[in-house]
């Protein structure tokens, strides 16, 4: 009897040995990832799978935060002023766009998701837009309708220098690849200089060519683990890496998250959880986040009340960069910097150069191809290696049809060529300080007009923000648009500028944005009672949300 109770003593501690460690890093985990949703990816799923499709009908759309019924009026003749003032502004683009919708989801997707659900099926039968364009040039959008717009979409981030830079490099571009064409398999003579090139931006030994940002990412990856023989990775609460397996943890991919841990950015925990695990191939950063750490990117959609927040300390990040770097050096974790949006906006060696840190691998890709779609990973020459000579069948492959395309490259080349140009290093010299002062400027003349609307900004890349809690703030895209501003489907949380505005340009975008804001708020779309407050939206949506799923 003795023996066995020694016995079963002896494998209750062993159990216990094996498990304490386990349940100590299991915790530890836990414990280093952000506390909102955005660090919780499997909880995200679920309530997603969980929230109710409810909507507002017209009936109780105009008075959500119990406006009396002056102010609900208002709403409603603003809005019926708006929908004819549309209609009559853009017959052939608000037609082409529903004929457009009918086979391409993508519309369906961005149509819907402009504003929250609850608000979208009133705003959809009201508010039709156009998403065709005639022509561009300078700072401006034609669309097929005549109309000129401000161009703030910055094309998703590829229009850094302006569409008129991007119009002549894809010209040149096209005139020296003309000779090939379509010819695949080789590589025009441009192709050795922009590796030279990007080794010398990047501060790092060699380069592979991808078809986007995405797939450059995904390979970045796949080298990481290839040579580091770990499974999973680190990426941190609220970036965007692409959309592709886990990686886009949370809601918007019903991927399960097998081998991602989502930590929470300029966190002490995410590093310790670095320094004791041995399951980490790579840590990916989107230099993004420092507008907005462990937020994910702020799109209208989501604006159901004004807790949005945003602001860069760009010494506390570099330092953050600093310590992670060290980190990642300490335990043989691959540093990835993910520069596909960021990349050649801040400096013309990107982030690396803009927050002084050097990763192991770097991906570009937006303004990169000259205005063609492209993707680029550089890397330390170990880390780039995709097959071992010791052992010929193990080997990390990666290539696709239209990698180094001749258009491509060609487009890149003139890229690359231009930004050791003098224009383009003057735009380089003063840059933090210009857009450091038209943001000030932009805050000044709001807060001089009293409009509850402020602005966050990392050098060219704005966010609008809101000092006063409302139901009803996605409303001011609609209404910049009306004043001759063009957003992308995401609205007010992205206004990305061209670093060819002139101080007139700017000036001018000021001016249609002050308008429209002070329409907005004559309009009674900001009224506000004393006793409405972000927690009391919050508490009211929950109150529908429950109501709805009941």
């Amino acid at each position: 009897m003795e023996e066995t109770t020694i016995t079963w003593s002896l494998l209750g501690l062993g159990l216990l040995a094996w498990g304490l460690p386990k349940a100590r890093r299991r915790l530890q985990l836990s414990r280093a990832k952000h506390r909102s949703l955005a660090g919780h990816a499997r909880i995200a799923q679920r309530l997603a799978r969980w929230l109710p499709g409810y909507a507002y009908d017209e009936a109780h759309f105009f008075k959500v935060d119990g406006a009396p019924p002056e102010v609900e009026a208002r709403r409603r003749a603003a809005l019926l002023r708006l929908s004819h003032d549309f209609d009559q502004a853009w017959p052939r683009g608000a037609a082409l766009t529903a004929q457009a919708r009918e086979g391409l989801p993508d519309l369906r997707f961005t149509g819907s998701y402009r504003v929250p659900f609850q608000f979208s099926p009133v705003i959809r039968q009201h508010l039709r837009t156009s998403s065709f364009i005639a022509r561009a040039q300078g700072v401006t959008v034609e669309d097929i309708d005549g109309q000129v717009f401000h161009d703030l979409t910055g094309s998703y981030g590829v229009n850094v220098f302006g569409v008129d830079f991007y119009k002549q490099t894809l010209a040149e571009g096209l005139a020296e690849a003309q000779a090939v064409g379509p010819v695949l398999g080789h590589y025009l003579p441009c192709v050795a200089d922009n590796i030279e090139r990007l080794k010398a931006i990047s501060g790092l030994d060699a380069v592979s060519f991808h078809m986007s940002g995405t797939e450059a990412v995904m390979q970045a990856v796949r080298l990481a683990r290839y040579h580091t023989g770990r499974s999973h990775l680190v990426r941190f609460a609220g970036a965007y890496h692409g959309w592709w397996e886990d990686v886009q943890p949370g809601p918007g991919n019903p991927t399960p998250v097998r081998e991602t841990y989502t930590l929470a950015d300029m966190d002490e925990r995410a590093l310790q959880v670095l320094r004791t695990r041995h399951d980490i191939a790579c840590v990916l950063v989107n230099p993004l986040q420092a507008l907005h750490p462990n937020r994910p990117a702020p799109g209208d959609s989501s604006l159901v009340d004004s807790s949005r927040s945003a602001g860069v300390d760009r010494a506390a990040y570099a330092a953050w960069l600093q310590r992670l770097r060290a980190v990642c050096s300490e335990r043989g974790i691959v540093l990835i910097l993910d520069e596909i949006f960021v990349g050649f906006r801040l400096a013309p060696g990107g982030a690396q150069q803009y927050f002084g840190v050097q990763a192991d691998l770097v991906t570009y890709g937006k303004t990169l191809g000259g205005g063609l779609p492209v993707g680029v990973v550089c890397g330390r020459q170990t880390l780039m290696q995709r097959f071992r000579e010791r052992h010929p069948a193990d080997i990390c492959f990666a290539r696709g049809t239209f990698n180094a395309h001749p258009m491509v490259m060609a487009a890149m080349n003139a890229f690359l060529r231009r930004l050791d140009s003098p224009e383009v290093q003057r735009l380089y010299a003063d840059l933090d300080h210009c857009w450091s002062q038209r943001l000030q400027r932009f805050n000044t003349a709001l807060a001089e007009a009293g409009l509850p609307v402020r602005v966050a900004g990392l050098s060219s890349i704005w966010t609008v923000l809101y000092t006063q809690p409302s139901r009803y703030n996605w409303m001011l895209q609609f209404y910049l648009r009306a004043h001759g501003l063009l957003l992308s489907w995401v609205g007010t949380g992205r206004l990305v500028w061209s670093l060819n505005y002139s101080d007139d340009a700017f000036e001018a975008v000021l001016g249609k944005f002050i308008s429209a804001a002070r329409a907005m708020q004559a309009d009674g779309w900001w009224w506000h009672d004393a006793s409405i407050s972000n927690r009391s939206i919050r508490r009211s949506l929950l109150g529908e949300m429950l109501r709805a799923w009941r």
